[in-house]
């Protein structure tokens, strides 16, 4: 099924760049349309947030390693903003003539037209398959977890998928343990338990953190059994329950009832080595209840997903 769907979008890709560039019977032309996209996407995306205003806020504290964390999303999330703001003006000067239509901005004229995220702007943001209308509703809302961090405190449950750099944060999380027990953080894993969806979270635990926003590929989480299992016909992706991350001193793995299920950015499930030594995609191994062997669900491909490409 999802070969079939690959095949289809990239049929539609090549369609998209066979329309005609002068509106007919009619039709707005392909200028009109990319002025009137400009202008709504620069009504929706806010300008960059109030780093001064945020560091007052969430000072960086010993003790608390959170307030590093969401300063270096801000600072990430500013420059993808700023970027915007700028690109799209300019988009939008010369279309009027009033500035030269450069090689960058004839290349983000036509990504806007086709619905696609400019690579202008892809180069600077987070990895992300969706189309540019999707891209720019997923950025808002990831801003709404930023602007909700930086205004109400930390939050009792973190949306995974709304983090520029989700290593840092969960490197954030054992660092905050480890200068909470004077423990080497070098020793110190997680333990993971899968929050049943009865369970009411009003607060943040004393150690570790709950996390949210993961989707489940090629199985489905029961909430009966509250294992791994078979996903449902033409189904492929199932939300995951909240999971809860706690921090453990010389923790031993389970050999047994587990399936450690890898955990990546985008569906692409490839990725580059970065700067930092961590991977531009995966994120972490996560160990997930189940009552099949690891082999059952390596041949299903399964894997946890920060976000989809819709």
């Amino acid at each position: 099924m999802t070969y079939a769907q690959n095949e289809t979008f990239a049929i539609l890709d090549k369609f998209l760049l066979m329309q005609a560039k002068t509106g007919a019977g009619g039709g707005k032309s392909q200028e009109e349309v990319i002025e009137e996209t400009s202008k709504q996407i620069l009504a929706k995306v806010p300008q960059p947030i109030d780093i001064v205003d945020l560091m007052e806020r969430h000072p960086v504290l010993y003790e608390e390693s959170m307030n590093t964390v969401l300063q270096q999303e801000v600072i990430l999330y500013n420059t993808l903003l700023s970027l915007i703001h700028r690109s799209l003006n300019d988009l939008l000067k010369a279309l009027k003539g009033l500035v030269v239509m450069s090689d960058a901005l004839e290349r983000m004229s036509t990504s806007v037209f086709n619905n696609s995220v400019p690579d202008m702007w892809a180069n600077k943001a987070y990895p992300s398959l969706k189309p540019l209308g999707s891209w720019v509703a997923d950025l808002l809302q990831r801003l709404e977890f930023i602007n909700g961090w930086n205004k109400s405190g930390i939050p009792s449950v973190f949306w995974i998928s709304g983090f520029f750099f989700p290593q840092a944060f969960i490197t954030g999380a054992l660092q905050n343990y480890a200068r909470q027990t004077s423990i080497s953080i070098d020793t110190i894993g997680f333990d993971y338990r899968v929050v049943p969806v009865t369970e009411v979270i009003k607060e943040k635990p004393k150690a570790g953190c709950y996390v949210s926003g993961f989707f489940v590929e090629g199985a489905r989480w029961c909430h009966d059994t509250h294992v791994l299992t078979e996903s449902r016909p033409k189904e492929l992706f199932t939300d995951m329950p909240i999971i809860q991350l706690i921090p453990a001193a010389d923790r031993v793995q389970p050999t047994t009832g587990i399936y450690i299920c890898p955990v990546y950015k985008t569906l692409t499930r490839a990725g580059t080595l970065s700067t930092t030594g961590h991977s531009t995609n995966f994120v972490m191994p996560l160990e997930l209840p189940s009552d099949k062997p690891p082999d059952h669900w390596i041949k299903r491909a399964v894997a946890l997903i920060c976000a989809l490409d819709y």
